[in-house]
């Protein structure tokens, strides 16, 4: 009989045991390194997300209160009536929206205003600085005389809602059942609630979410917020803006 045996206060132990225990400390360590990798990668990516905290910059364009407070900015190079256009969020400090009472006087003018630039993918908001919004003349307003809305037709779409302010850079990742908490005290204090539709093949859609009659929904979803619903309503798109309409009472919980 040749197994080999090995007492611990050995100095050296035998060949195929020292052999095995080789193989097992290496097979542990090769463990210890690809599995932290494998679990990583399966990880879903937060995306990249911006907030310029700090860095203030002055911001000219055509100030819309409705459905929620946004600025029409002419995109570089453009000019005339029929000139492109991007759509920036508009929200005040901390987790509010801005008062659509207090901009109604501004509502279709030409403006000029303080914030802090906030963005994910082609999406872009603005934090502004309270009562730094004013008339702006060096502005041509009438580049949104004829701004197009193109209906999209009558859509069911599968999603999460999320703040879009949290989501589209303050916090990182706004969204899911962690953020839920801070995402509903954000919607309830005015910041626009926003359809998160994930593709298979293709960038996350953000859809602006609207009553039937085109009016805010915050408090309305509150109790569907960071869970996956199912929605039923009229689309259509404002330049790179996509608005969804329905009735929150018609919002289905998967």
């Amino acid at each position: 009989m040749n197994d080999e045996f090995y007492i611990g206060w050995q100095d050296k132990s035998p060949p195929g045991i020292g052999k095995t225990v080789r193989r097992a400390v290496l097979l542990l360590l090769a463990l210890a390194v690809l599995v932290p990798l494998m679990l990583a990668g399966a990880q879903r990516l937060i995306g990249r997300s911006v907030f310029e905290w700090g860095n203030r910059k002055m911001f000219s364009g055509i100030l819309q209160i409705t459905p929620y407070p946004h600025l029409l900015v002419r995109r570089p190079g453009q000019a005339g009536e029929q000139a492109k256009l991007s759509t920036y969020y508009l929200v005040a400090p901390w987790k509010f929206g801005l008062d659509r009472e207090k901009l109604a006087p501004f509502a279709g003018e030409a403006v000029q205003l303080e914030g802090t630039l906030i963005y994910r993918g082609d999406q872009t908001m603005i934090e502004v600085q309270p009562d730094s919004v004013r008339k702006n003349s060096g502005t041509n307003a009438a580049v949104t005389a004829a701004f197009p809305v193109e209906p999209l037709g009558r859509q069911t779409l599968t999603g999460e809602i999320v703040d879009s302010k949290c989501f589209l850079g303050v916090m990182n990742p706004g969204q899911l059942t962690p953020h839920r908490a801070c995402a509903i005290r954000c919607i309830s204090g005015g910041i626009p609630p926003v359809l998160l539709v994930r593709q298979q093949n293709g960038p996350p859609l953000y859809f602006l979410l609207v009553s039937a009659t085109g009016q805010p929904v915050n408090r309305q979803v509150l109790d569907l917020v960071a869970e996956p619903v199912e929605i039923t309503g009229d689309v259509e798109r404002q330049d790179g803006l996509l608005i969804l309409r329905a009735a929150p009472a018609t919002y289905r919980r998967l």
